[in-house]
């Protein structure tokens, strides 16, 4: 076979120094051909143009050319001209003709001339009288087509004479080249048909060769004392090479077939897609994920005939993955068809794109895109999840990123704070030396006469000297023994001498002696005498209480030793810092601890609350998990109805999915239950859910208009905060009047913990204790009603506080309430809340409002701002007690989108009144709960010993010894009752009075805190009081007057806490009494009735709340109900302390706090949110 060859080699030599390799195939002949010059390279390998699979990268790779031993018998073999020269070169003006041996393969020969012109400086070219000879050696040379990689284990090395000239050598003659620039012309096509597998493949998209590098290797060799060089050492290939360039022949025959059959194929459809007037294919047909692809534009189709540029501008998956944009080049297919290749990345499913002129000129498919699907990958939802877990890894990324830069600004904070104590303890230790400067040697003396005196008179550290003492200068003028109990430097080191005097036979008289070793260091000795040792001693002679004090003479202080002196106190000082800091440190670490163990368990009673309905299995949803829902008709409203179905949604209803489909429910295994399961989305954090009797609805439970949620837990995404404002006339501990104003402060930073956002707006009372405000400061003006109104700002336990102050001195009456207009005062203050929101450009979610005195908000709102510019706002309004201000009451009922009161129990039993019962279908009671901070054993100051459930019996005991020894009573193990309230009517008092001689008739004790707003009442128990103290004075105490730091006590000292309210909406006293481990004794009303459960009575009731029993209670009015439950109590105090014990460690494990009525009032704004 025969073949035309035509080479550039510039094209194929471009760089310098580099390598082409040629794959020669078996039974190859080339019939001519010539080189062009200038040729860099030596003429020692063939080269080829490949194109292997057009998605691969080529790459080039140099290797050697191996050639035998002994004579060049095969493969390009150069004739044996000049090889009597040295280290010949061939320069600009020679001529230099080397003779290639034939060019065999098979049976076939041909020769090809090589002629190099003197004339053109560094040229070769090939004649037809020069001759070469190419013989059937596939196992010398190795090519990879596409990739133009050859083997590299040859063993036959060219190497490089310098770095401008390369040198061919052989046993037959050598050819040395000038360094000049060497081009081949590019193979064209044509030139080229297919061989049978001789490696040369065509391009299948501009069918030109490939540049190709000649691998020279071309070493320096020695050269022998004739002048002749020595002859390179090149090994025979191995077997196992031979095998591996046969398998890379069969495969780059397998390339050069599937590029040919791609070329065919991508003619053919382009041919086709042409005779249709179709504009657009890619190739392959069937896209897939993970691959390039060939996009084909036909130009003259589209909208940009006339433009010169084409650009393909896209993304994949709607747009939402990776965007490109690449210019598209014009293709070899007939029709004038421009291409570009795009790699479809494995997360694909659909390809987006449109092509445009690089500026304005587009051709968008009629304005709806092209898109080409993508098969075997992702599908749409399979992309989202994909998307939410990018979203996941991004977030928790940032969330490293945030924690270590806070881990870097607390380091900062540790650093400089440490070096702010440092400088403090320094400062401290300077001070404490200047005083011991001025006082160490202020009553040292060198001897007192007639008293005592030392000998010598002038020692130093570590002399022996005699101390002479006057026993009848003093108290000890009768004593038997006389010991000196010393010390010195102002007894810094403590006692560091003792010994015992002796009588003086010399002196005589009462004078007596010891001898004593002065310490080291010492400059002040100090000491007095007593008529025995340390410990035995019972008279002593301290020189009136000033002590004696001698100076060792010899032994001046310099100021080394106060600089020694104040780095020691220094180093006392920072270790009792570190010591100090590291027991704050850890108490703050164990109250963390306990509080996220109380949160955690809190949250589960709140997941099983109502288990005789709804449950979940698991009971902890997770995001991306599966979870089955389980439900009991038989307690719902669909009792009875043949079918369930279980309509379910995500985040609030609100899920970018929207609701799942209606989905029946099957029987559980229990036979009560059905249950039916769902997938949990990644960006899930709460799972909604409803039920119905049929698929298209019918009847709905619905949880009485509330639905059904269940939080979500590990989603993605976390629940995008609310803004509630609460507008109110209280806030503790600031302008505290009742209960109210706690649950103002209580509720609204638990819900901020929560995670959401709480404003509070409150007048700007003359009365207000500004001490508890933080950061507090004028912010603006603004009028309404003709009125001037100042509004300040600051932060009360951690909340953002907005005090408003009209100028019309509503507020400026030393009062919170009391005077005669506190409708008018209030209604005011309403209405200029409602317009601050509105004029400084608030748009809360909820407006929470309190009791009568902010009842007008409701209306106030509806009428007047609702359609101007709060419109997003729900209006939430709480009764704390009914009992004041009803009309007001009965209005925000109305006009409330939902309404509250602070117990379940409490909302029954108002729901006849009439300010109520029309809105029954938004009432809803919420239990109060307690502030754990403040109200917290564990870090109370107003208790001698902190306590947990752990060591409550050690903690109460410590508190009820202080209790007793505060207030003058008997220090004794006796059953003790508290009772800490405002004397009112309404608390019961006339049970409390009976409660008080019934627990001293038991033999307790019992201490009484409160005072009564009604005189009358006030009078009443000062006389109770009197007739106590004289007649049980070591066992009743009865303080009428309130007092924070005691209330502390009672709570953490007495043994029970008595709260025998006629109604009482809430109650805290027993849920605080509980948080301090003592145990209530209450009858059931309201608050009460839901918070205790009485330990022989209430087992199931607590059960169902998922709770255990926690105290003594009573149904009645009378006297004997009273006795009923507290005798009951004492006798279990009497009869049973170890059982007693477990009863306050267990009431103090209960969550009483807000945690649990802050999940409940989120419900309730979410609900309102969705009220119309």
């Amino acid at each position: 076979m025969e073949m035309s060859l035509q080479l550039n080699c510039k094209t194929v030599f471009p760089y310098r120094g580099g390598c082409v390799k040629l794959n020669p195939c078996r039974s190859v002949t080339f019939a001519s051909g010539y080189l062009c010059s200038p040729c860099k390279a030596d003429w020692g390998a063939a080269f080829i143009r490949a194109s292997a699979d057009f998605s691969r990268r080529r790459q080039q790779k140099k290797v050697s050319v191996a050639r035998p031993k002994g004579t060049a018998a095969k493969g390009f073999v150069p004739s044996n001209q000049n090889r009597s020269k040295k280290n010949a070169r061939v320069k600009k003006g020679d001529s230099l003709t080397p003779v290639f041996g034939e060019v065999s393969g098979g049976d076939k020969k041909q020769t090809v001339d090589v002629n190099i012109d003197a004339d053109k400086e560094g040229e070769v070219e090939f004649s037809r009288e020069e001759k070469f000879e190419v013989v059937d050696r596939t196992d010398e040379i190795v090519g990879d087509v596409g990739e133009l990689s050859l083997l590299d284990e040859t063993v036959g090395e060219l190497s490089l004479l310098d770095e401008t000239m390369g040198v061919v050598k052989s046993n037959q003659g050598n050819i040395s080249i000038t360094d000049e620039d060497v081009e081949v012309p590019e193979l064209q096509k044509e030139e080229i048909p297919y061989n049978g597998g001789v490696g040369i493949v065509e391009d299948s998209e501009e069918g030109l060769l490939d540049r190709a590098e000649i691998d020279e290797n071309v070493k320096e060799t020695d050269t022998d004392t004739d002048g002749e060089k020595t002859e390179e050492a090149v090994e025979e290939p191995s077997t196992a090479d031979d095998d591996r360039i046969n398998e890379e022949a069969s495969r780059l025959l397998k390339l050069e077939l599937e590029a040919n059959q791609r070329r065919q194929e991508i003619e053919r459809i382009a041919e086709e897609r042409l005779s249709q007037g179709t504009k657009l294919f890619v190739y392959p047909p069937v896209v897939k994920p993970d691959q390039d692809i060939e996009v084909f534009l036909n130009k003259n189709l589209s909208t940009l005939s006339e433009e010169p540029d084409i650009l393909i501008m896209g993304a994949f998956n709607n747009w939402k993955w990776k965007s490109f944009t690449v210019r598209l080049n014009k293709s070899h297919l007939k029709g004038d068809w421009w291409s570009c290749q795009l790699y479809v990345p494995r997360e694909a499913y659909k390809v987006d794109f449109v092509f445009f002129n690089g500026q304005n000129v587009y051709d968008n498919n009629d304005q709806k895109d092209f898109c080409i699907p993508v098969d075997g990958g992702m599908d749409a939802f399979a992309f989202e999840d994909f998307l939410l877990e990018e979203k996941h890894k991004e977030l928790e990324e940032l969330a490293r990123e945030q924690a270590e830069r806070e881990r870097q600004a607390e380091e900062q904070r540790r650093m400089e704070a440490d070096r702010a104590a440092k400088e403090e303890d320094r400062s401290r230790a300077r001070v404490e030396i200047e005083r011991m400067r001025g006082t160490l040697m202020k009553n040292a003396v060198k001897s007192i006469d007639n008293v005592w005196y030392i000998e010598p008179s002038e020692f130093k550290g570590k002399d022996s000297v005699r101390l002479y003492y006057n026993r009848s200068s003093g108290p000890l003028a009768h004593a038997n023994e006389i010991w000196i109990h010393g010390g010195h430097n102002n007894w810094k080191y403590g006692l560091t001498i003792v010994e015992r005097l002796d009588k003086s036979v010399l002196k005589g008289g009462e004078w007596w002696y010891a001898d004593v070793v002065v310490p080291d260091q010492a400059l002040v000795l100090d000491w007095v005498f007593a008529d025995g040792p340390p410990q035995k001693a019972v008279v002593y002679d301290n020189n009136r209480k000033q002590d004696y004090h001698a100076i060792v003479p010899v032994a001046m202080p310099d100021e080394q030793y106060w600089v020694e002196e104040e780095q020691t106190i220094f180093r006392k000082f920072q270790e009792e810092r570190r010591l100090r800091e590291e027991a704050i440190r850890a108490k703050a670490e164990k109250t963390a601890q306990m509080k996220a163990e109380t949160k955690e368990r809190t949250l589960k009673r709140f997941l099983l609350s109502q288990k005789h309905i709804v449950f979940t299995d698991p009971l902890d949803v997770q995001a991306g998990s599966t979870v089955t829902i389980f439900y009991n008709p038989s307690s719902t409203n669909l009792n009875g109805k043949p079918e369930v179905w279980f309509r379910c949604s995500f985040n609030r209803w609100l899920h970018h999915s929207g609701p799942l489909p209606p989905q029946r429910m099957l029987p559980a295994e229990n036979g009560t239950h059905v249950k039916a399961s769902v997938k949990v989305p990644l960006d899930a954090y709460m799972m909604d859910f409803v039920f119905s009797e049929n698929e298209h609805g019918g009847v709905f439970d619905n949880k009485y208009g509330m639905d059904y949620h269940i939080p979500v837990f590990g989603g993605i995404v976390k629940e995008p905060p609310l803004h509630v404002i609460h507008i109110a006339v209280e806030m503790a501990p600031i302008a505290k009047v009742g209960g109210l104003g706690d649950v103002v402060t209580s509720l609204s930073r638990a819900v901020q913990d929560l995670n959401h956002n709480v404003d509070i707006i409150l007048p700007k009372y003359d009365c207000l204790n500004l001490s508890n405000v933080k950061d507090f400061q004028y912010h603006k003006n603004y009028s309404w009603g003709g009125t001037e109104i100042k509004v300040w700002h600051g932060k009360v336990e951690g909340l953002s506080v907005y005090f408003l102050e009209p100028q019309n001195g509503f507020f400026q009456v030393g009062c919170v309430y009391g005077r005669g207009n506190d409708g008018e005062r209030f209604g005011f203050f309403c209405h200029a809340a409602l317009e601050f929101l509105l004029q400084n450009g608030f748009h809360p979610d909820i407006i929470h409002c309190h009791d009568w005195s902010s009842a007008p908000v409701t209306w106030l709102f509806k009428d007047n701002y609702t359609h101007y510019g709060l419109s997003k706002a729900r209006v939430v309004f709480t009764i704390h007690n009914l009992e004041f201000g009803a009309h007001f009451i009965g209005k925000a009922m109305t006009y409330a989108d939902k309404a509250t009161t602070v117990s379940p129990t409490y909302s029954r039993e108002v729901a006849g009144n009439h300010a109520v019962s029309p809105h029954l279908h938004k009432f809803h009671g919420i239990i109060n709960g307690i502030d754990p901070d403040i109200w917290d054993p564990y870090n109370d100051n107003f208790i001698p010993v902190s306590y947990t459930s752990e060591n409550v019996v050690e903690g109460k005991r410590a508190s009820k010894e202080a209790l007793q020894q505060k207030l003058g009573l008997k220090k004794a193990d006796l059953p003790l009752v508290g009772i800490i309230t405002r004397l009112t009517h309404q608390k019961g008092i006339h049970l409390i009075k009976h409660a008080i001689f019934r627990t001293l008739e038991r033999g307790g004790q019992v201490v009484l805190l409160g005072s009564a707003p009604d005189p009358r009442i006030q009078n009443d128990f000062v006389n109770l009081a009197n007739e106590l103290h004289s007649s049980h004075h070591d066992r009743a105490r009865l303080c009428l007057e309130y007092d924070e730091p005691l209330s502390h006590l009672i709570y953490a000292g007495a043994d029970f806490i008595l709260v025998p309210s006629i109604f009482e909406p809430c109650g805290l006293t027993q849920l605080t009494a509980m948080r301090y481990g003592s145990i209530p004794i209450v009858r059931k009303t309201g608050g009460l009735y839901d918070t205790v459960f009485d330990v022989d009575n209430d087992r199931d009731r607590a059960q169902a709340q998922g709770l255990e029993t926690n105290g003594f209670s009573f149904d009645g009015a009378d006297v004997g109900d009273v006795d009923y439950a507290l005798n009951r109590a004492i006798s279990a105090w009497y009869d049973g302390r170890d059982w007693f014990n477990t009863l306050c460690k267990r009431v103090m494990e209960q969550d009483w706090s807000w945690n649990r009525p802050a999940l409940d009032y989120l419900e309730l704004y979410h609900a309102a949110r969705k009220a119309e």
